[in-house]
């Protein structure tokens, strides 16, 4: 195999490739970095590069793989999203820096660089993670490499196009409202929302229980092998996905907690033509809903605003965030302390309900993002109101699992008229990843996605 045709591989070949010996971990590293300098300039995937960083690590994980040792992701280049911290590196998270470089890795990162991942950079974000779409006033906007005049999604879009373009076979990404879900789905990419607390992300919780960091690769094994190195507990996932999964109680769900949803043409034959694909591969696929009712949108909607609020009134600098930011924090601050409390209370009832639900299913089936993948600019200007407005038909399917903290793996399903990727979600219960991606590459064995891609 080529060295271009491995970047391509994603970071699990790669991994394989060193392991025998077939390329080295510097020759790899090489390889990304020219295919980061060919097409970064178009993408702008990443905030910052480790150039000269990488190139020790790639040395050092060489020495390892010479005396024998083996973990996942030894010697293989993967992006970290610009929200967790990178020793030596300020995290900015879309603006200007707000605090001096990081003494310390975040905990995710100082697993990966353990395990010898060579850490090629700061992937791109809106500003504080808080949009579907990865465009800033400080660092300009980060296009899809399927099509560059459309968004890669947010707010892990920086990490997804980097994954997408062949650059690394994997990143991190997190997701507090679809974040890894949306930037798989608008890139072709399989993406994993992980159980809350899996990963260890600190001593602070994210938007209230929100948020968490997430694995995104070109493959289903790519995310698999990089959860069994940042995952607090040994899961053997990347095992799962080679292990079939066996007949599978599958709910397809098309309700959301604000009723049925709008979806275009396309993506809804998508969901219908994956859950016959699903029942082809042998397992049952039943059109019902989860027993929630409306009550996952105002549960979220409360711990989004006021984690905005209490992250914002952490910063030295407020005034330097975009207007709308600000506006979401103001809004946030006059969430009430008690109604905060009563939001996080209400969470214990919405699982009692999905207890019985999955009692009677293993599986459920959702859309991802309701339609095509806005155009770059659509949002530039934009005030708080409108921007929450406009994505909030495209989100509808996302929040819910949020709220719950369950597992939900984003799964690529094929293209629309105009050659841009669709995607559909798949939930499970707390703690169910296994199950996940033992049915993710059930379903990549027998409709495979890597063969077709982008053109830039």
């Amino acid at each position: 195999m080529d060295l271009d045709e491995l970047l391509w591989s994603g970071a699990d070949a790669q991994a394989a490739a060193l392991r025998d010996g077939t390329v080295s971990a510097p020759d790899l590293l090489e390889a990304v970095l020219a295919r980061l300098d060919a097409v970064n300039p178009a993408l702008n995937a990443f905030r910052v590069v480790y150039t000269e960083a990488a190139r020790a690590q790639a040395a050092d994980a060489q020495r390892r793989l010479d005396a024998g040792e083996r973990t996942p992701l030894l010697g293989v280049p993967v992006a970290v999203k610009d929200d967790l911290d990178v020793a030596g590196d300020v995290t900015a998270m879309g603006g200007r820096p707000q605090f001096p470089p990081a003494e310390q890795d975040a905990p995710s990162v100082a697993r990966l660089r353990a395990a010898g991942a060579v850490l090629v950079g700061h992937t791109n974000t809106p500003d504080r993670c808080l949009w579907p779409f990865t465009e800033t006033l400080t660092n300009g906007a980060t296009r899809n490499p399927w099509q560059l005049d459309h968004t890669p999604g947010g707010s892990s879009g920086g990490s997804a196009a980097a994954v997408a373009a062949g650059v690394v076979g994997a990143a991190t990404g997190s997701d507090g409202g679809g974040s890894v879900r949306i930037p798989a789905n608008f890139c072709g990419l399989f993406g994993l929302k992980t159980t809350r607390d899996l990963i260890d992300m600190g001593d602070e919780e994210h938007w209230h229980g929100l948020a968490g960091v997430g694995p995104l690769g070109r493959r289903v094994a790519d995310a698999a092998a990089m959860l069994d190195v940042i995952a607090d507990e040994p899961g053997g996932y990347r095992e799962a996905v080679d292990t079939d999964p066996g007949p599978l109680r599958i709910a397809l769900s098309w309700r959301t907690p604000l009723g049925p949803a709008i979806i275009e043409r396309q993506r809804k034959q998508a969901v219908l033509d994956t859950a016959d694909r699903l029942r082809a591969l042998g397992h049952a696929v039943t059109v019902t809903e989860p027993p929630l009712g409306v009550r996952p949108s105002p549960q979220f909607l409360v711990r989004y605003l006021r984690g905005v609020a209490d992250d914002v009134a952490q910063l030295p600098h407020p005034e330097w965030l975009e207007p709308r930011t600000r506006r979401i924090a103001a809004l946030g601050r006059r969430v009430p302390d008690s109604v905060l409390a009563r939001s996080r209370a209400a969470e214990a009832g919405l699982h009692d309900l999905m207890a019985g639900f999955f009692g009677q299913f293993d599986v459920i089936l959702q859309p991802g993002w309701t339609g095509r993948q806005p155009r770059i600019g659509r949002f530039h200007g934009s005030g708080a109101s409108h921007t929450l407005a406009a994505v909030s038909q495209g989100i509808a399917f996302f929040p819910t699992w949020n709220v719950l903290g369950y597992p939900v793996a984003a799964l690529p399903v094929g293209f629309d008229d105009i050659g841009l990727p669709i995607g559909v979600q798949l939930i499970g219960a707390a703690g169910s990843e296994a199950t996940l991606l033992s049915l993710s590459g059930q379903f990549e064995r027998a409709h495979p996605w890597t063969s077709r891609r982008p053109s830039l």
